[in-house]
């Protein structure tokens, strides 16, 4: 997405970088673990102190310029209006979708997502409301990522990626031809107009955190980047769980 990009290119003038070794956490959670006891945050992560030098940057480029600005979007505009923000993004989101669930040849998912976006584009005023799902047609969320798990794709090391937050190698490569795809075969595309590809990009990038509870440093956890690698990481084993058991 442009504008993320650019998020973070103004990001790196405002937030403090790392320069330099990174340093140590003050206390790890794998210190703690005893020799053959079973360490159950365990995950593979082969670039730690990149991560960790990537997760301490996230925090203050949250605090600092990405949740002023949602906060400055959730004071501006009305609930009502932040749902059919929300509703058209997902709408537009359905070509991820169904691309996945082609990739995986789960033809019941992949046709209930084109019924939604026909229905939510059409009804629903261009996926301004989401229609499709007060008829019982849910959402089937796919992306790359769980495609590659689906065909025994390994994770690969952890990554807490800039801006974007925990990962893997897999969903790395995932997320990147979902954009690519997106970007230039969905519907983004289909409108062939810069301005419109920004303003999308933005909104995007702003509703995707205002959907998103989640704050740094405010898990009451002393091994908040332990909690949230293991979570990420079994989230993501589970989700590919629920793709192997739709075919």
């Amino acid at each position: 997405m442009p504008l993320l990009i650019l998020l973070f290119l103004s990001a790196c003038s405002t937030a403090p970088i790392v320069t330099g070794p990174v340093e140590p956490p003050l206390r790890r959670y794998e210190d703690l673990v005893k020799p053959g006891q079973p360490n159950m945050l365990e995950v593979k992560d082969e670039v730690e102190g990149f991560n960790r030098g990537s997760y301490r940057f996230n925090y203050y480029f949250d605090e600092y310029l990405y949740r002023p600005v949602v906060r400055g979007y959730e004071f501006i505009m009305p609930n009502y209006l932040e749902d059919r923000v929300s509703d058209a993004i997902d709408n537009l989101g359905e070509f991820t979708n169904l691309t996945n669930n082609l990739m995986q040849f789960n033809l019941k998912a992949a046709g209930i997502t084109v019924s939604r976006f026909v229905i939510n584009s059409t009804v629903g005023v261009g996926g301004l409301w989401d229609q499709a799902k007060k008829m019982g047609l849910k959402r089937q969320t796919e992306d790359f990522g769980l495609t590659l798990g689906h065909y025994g794709a390994g994770s690969g090391s952890y990554l807490m990626l800039p801006v974007l937050g925990a990962s893997n190698v897999r969903d790395t490569t995932g997320l990147v031809a979902d954009l690519a795809t997106s970007n230039y075969l969905g519907p983004v595309a289909w409108i062939n107009d810069t301005t419109f590809t920004y303003a999308y990009s933005g909104i995007y990038a702003v509703d995707r955190r205002h959907r998103t509870p989640f704050r740094y440093r405010q898990t009451g956890s002393p091994f908040e980047y332990e909690l949230i690698r293991s979570l990420y990481t079994m989230k993501r084993d589970y989700d590919i769980s629920q793709t192997n058991e739709t075919k």
